[in-house]
């Protein structure tokens, strides 16, 4: 079996390749395909008057974008099998909480990665997850044992 992973949650590290890595080095990486939200900031703000013209107003500018973006997201949550969500120390991500409840609603099976300072903030958030990962080598690890139903 083949299970598709989508990667949501916070945009400015590189959380998704460390994850990914730590999959390869497993193994199992040949029975994921994992797809995720545009990473790249600027064009995930500016989609949508880049798309749609350009707006005087930034909530309007913020709002084309979102309509936008929310095509993929909600796109691809939709396909997924699993859907991880990484909730970042330096931003809040609305974004994050937003896709994590939209894959619940969904039925999807989620995979939280947070640090334990976050844990009374997201405990609605991590009551609907499956689990509550505190890396993205034990989220890997996890996702390895869902393949492969062995331990590494």
């Amino acid at each position: 079996m083949k299970y598709v992973v989508y990667l949501a949650g916070e945009i400015h590290s590189d959380w998704r390749n460390e994850l990914k890595a730590a999959v390869t080095k497993s193994g199992t990486d040949k029975f994921i395909t994992f797809t995720t939200p545009v990473t790249n900031h600027d064009a995930s703000d500016n989609c949508g008057v880049h798309i749609l013209g350009p707006e005087s107003d930034s909530f309007w500018k913020d709002h084309k974008g979102a309509g936008v973006n929310s095509l993929r997201t909600k796109t691809l949550i939709k396909q997924a099998d699993i859907v991880v969500v990484r909730f970042g120390e330096k931003y809040r991500q609305w974004n994050a909480a937003f896709d994590a409840g939209f894959a619940s609603a969904l039925g999807k099976q989620i995979i939280i990665i947070h640090p334990h300072e976050f844990d009374h903030a997201l405990k609605e958030v991590d009551e609907a997850a499956s689990v509550v990962a505190r890396t993205n080598e034990q989220a890997a690890e996890v996702l390895s044992y869902i393949v492969r139903g062995e331990l590494n």
